[in-house]
This record gives structure tokens, C-alpha cells and sequence, in this order.
């Protein structure tokens, strides 16, 4: 982060990187604390500030060479024309500069400042300087400014440079292929107001259909009553019962080439359903319950499946029920993981999965939903393509 005053925006970005699944360690520029304090950084990254100086200290084990290996991309939000001008030059006076000279990583920049600057003959050869060197530029965005002016160079919204630099991990792996995603609860009525439902959130169906539109999936993501925003670029089939979630997956299964059926389904529902409110009018009820129908086994059982993928969310014995249910459903990988805990599974922004096939067990440790689905998605891709 350099010193600029759209630094007031960096804690935003900070936080909206991490809804992506990414991990940020955060670097100060010279005079860039006089903008944000460090301690309100540390606390939405939750990693320790990096200061502008390589002090003896950080430097006993080579801090900034570490930093530079570490990261997978370098974003520095805000750009100032300053910053851009050092980065040209090759300028490593400094700890941020430095990490950019010494990092392989994509190195991505969030200009910011007055018009006339952006405008500017020498920020323009800059900008095209960096460009030519394979520097990514997000923005900037046009409007009116600090100092009142009105033109571009206002940094890009946090929402929107972290969508961009997301979109640096973009793979064609999947180009061409589709890929069906099931995702959430299930509602079974017992009358029009009330019913049987489970915890699921749908947050690791839906982080898996990003996951796989980044790899360039077409995605049909059939989704139960879920309150999360929907995935842009994905076809979205809406449904409630388990009835209609089977309806909804086996009318378009055969143009499917991977079925990820990561919805929690209910096993039963009620054999009858009432038409108006039951009241209470008794100290016991009886409700007769009716098996659902297994989606995933009747994907997995037809002629020519798709390349099918089952979650087993299991409370106890985990493993030893994920591998029953891979080879009594005939599938192709499933991903074994505990619920029932506050720290993954059902609700929960993390999660840690044992991913298992005939062949192989994969441990993936807990982690956001979001930087697992990409693991995932990657793992699936691999099997699909082995096959």
C-alpha cells in the first residue's frame, strides 16, 4: 500500500480479498501509516503490518525475500504516480519496492490520483512502461475527487479490484466443458408455513460453481433455499424439495460432462404434506415419513454418466462412510468432510476435507470455502481428464 489517500479504502479491500479466499500480508510504503493504521490492517488481514523498512530485525531472515517468495500475486492498492515512477525505475529503497523486484508473482497496480497527474505525459510512459513489462492496471475509475476535481484517476472500488485480481488465477482448464453443481438445503413442507430442512448455507456449492467458472466451466448450478448471492456467468436453477432439485438435475444431466452433487438433501419427507396451517391442538404429532430420491446414486447409475463427485458430510466414522457410499454409489471422487463442529462444515466460512477416489486419499486442511473449492475444482479436473 502506498501513501495516497485512497489508503482510507485499502481495509475494504483487504477484507473483500479475503471473502475470495485469499490470504493478505499487507506492506507499508513510506508515510503510508499516516493515511491507515497499521493496526486496523493487522486486524482484517489477521497477519502482522510490514513496515516501509528493512530493519536488522526482519532482515535476519531475509523478510523480504521471504514476502517476495510467498506470494502468489503483489497488488499495490493505491498506485500513487510516485510508487509507479519507482516501479519503472526498478527502485528497491524500500520494503514494498523491494518484494517487487525480488517476487516472480503477478504484480498488479490500483492507480490513484489527481486527474491532471493521471494524465500526465510522464504517467502515461510510466503506465506503458509497466504494461510492456506484464504489470496488470486496474482502473483507474473516472469522478470527482479529493481535491474537487472531477476526471480519471479515482482508485477502482475494493469489490472490484479484488474480483480483478481474482481473475489473475483464471485457467482454461475447463474450457468447453460442463460442469452441473448441486447446492444448499432442501425444504420437505410439512404444511405451507412450516418444514424439514438441514444447516446448509450452500457457501461450499456455491464457492465450487466460482471456482469452476474460473476455470472456464460452463455452469449449471442448481441451488436450494440458499440467502447467498448468485455466481454471474452461471445458468441458476432454482429449487425447494428434493423432488424438484431431482427433477431439476436429471432434465439436463445428459449434456453434463462433471456432477458435483454437494447439496445436502433430505433422506425423507413427509408422505403428506397439509394444505392449510396445522395447529396445535394435540400434546403429540405422528409424521409419516416417505424416502427421497438419491440424485447423486441415480446420476451415477445411468448408462453413460458424467464424471461424478459426492460430498459425504458425516458427524462420525467420516472416512470409513464416505468410502461406503463411493463404491455403493459407483462414483468417480468424493469429498469426505466432519460436520457438526463450529469451525467447519455446515455455516462455516472454513472447511477441511479428505478427498478419496479407488485410487487415491487427498488431505486438504481447513481453509476458506473459497480457497478450497479452487483445490477442489483443480483435483476434479485432474481425475476428469486421468479418466
Amino acid at each position: 500500500m502506498s501513501a495516497g489517500i485512497a489508503a482510507y479504502k485499502t481495509p475494504d479491500l483487504v477484507r473483500k480479498l479475503g471473502e475470495l479466499g485469499a490470504q493478505v500480508q499487507v506492506i507499508l510504503s513510506k508515510n503510508a501509516d499516516q493515511f491507515v493504521a497499521p493496526l486496523s490492517l493487522q486486524a482484517v488481514s489477521g497477519h502482522a503490518v510490514h513496515s516501509y523498512a528493512m530493519t536488522a530485525e526482519s532482515e535476519t531472515g531475509m523478510g523480504h525475500i521471504d514476502l517476495a517468495r510467498w506470494a502468489d500475486a503483489v497488488l499495490i492498492a493505491p498506485a500513487t504516480a510516485n510508487m509507479m515512477a519507482r516501479l519503472c525505475q526498478g527502485n528497491a529503497d524500500e520494503l514494498l519496492t523491494t518484494v517487487c523486484v525480488a517476487t516472480e508473482a503477478p504484480i498488479a497496480v490500483a492507480p490513484a490520483m489527481n486527474q491532471q497527474m493521471w494524465q500526465n505525459a510522464a504517467s502515461e510512459a510510466n503506465i506503458a512502461t509497466l504494461q510492456s513489462r506484464g504489470v496488470h492496471i486496474l482502473g483507474p475509475d473516472a469522478g470527482e475527487q479529493a481535491c474537487g476535481e472531477v476526471g480519471p484517476g479515482r482508485m477502482l472500488q475494493p469489490a472490484d479490484i479484488a474480483q480483478r485480481v481474482g481473475a489473475l488465477f483464471q485457467s482454461t482448464e475447463l474450457t468447453g466443458k460442463r460442469v452441473m453443481i448441486t447446492a444448499g438445503p432442501t425444504w420437505e413442507a410439512l404444511d405451507p408455513v412450516r418444514g424439514i430442512t438441514n444447516h446448509s448455507s450452500g457457501m461450499m456449492g456455491y464457492a465450487l460453481a466460482q471456482a469452476a467458472i474460473e476455470a472456464g466451466a460452463e455452469v449449471t448450478l442448481v441451488s436450494g433455499p440458499t440467502h447467498i448471492s448468485k455466481p454471474e456467468h452461471a445458468t441458476i436453477i432454482n429449487t425447494v424439495s428434493a423432488l424438484d432439485m431431482h427433477s431439476a438435475v436429471m432434465s439436463s444431466i445428459d449434456e453434463q460432462d462433471i456432477f458435483i452433487a454437494v447439496a445436502a438433501v433430505a433422506d425423507y419427507r413427509p408422505i403428506q404434506s397439509a394444505d392449510q396451517k396445522i395447529k396445535k391442538n394435540a400434546d403429540e404429532m405422528t409424521i409419516t415419513m416417505i424416502k427421497n430420491p438419491d440424485i447423486l446414486a441415480d446420476v451415477a447409475g445411468r448408462e453413460k454418466p458424467p464424471f461424478c463427485v459426492g460430498f459425504a458430510a458425516e458427524t462420525n466414522n467420516v472416512i470409513d462412510y464416505a468410502r461406503g457410499k463411493l463404491v455403493r454409489k459407483k462414483l468417480d471422487m468424493i469429498a469426505a468432510n466432519h460436520v457438526g463442529g463450529s469451525e467447519t462444515g455446515f455455516g462455516t466460512p472454513d472447511n477441511a476435507i479428505t478427498l478419496i477416489t479407488e485410487e487415491s486419499v487427498i488431505e486438504l486442511p481447513r481453509q476458506a470455502k473459497t480457497a478450497l473449492a479452487r483445490t477442489l475444482i483443480a483435483e476434479i479436473t485432474k481425475a476428469y481428464k486421468a479418466q
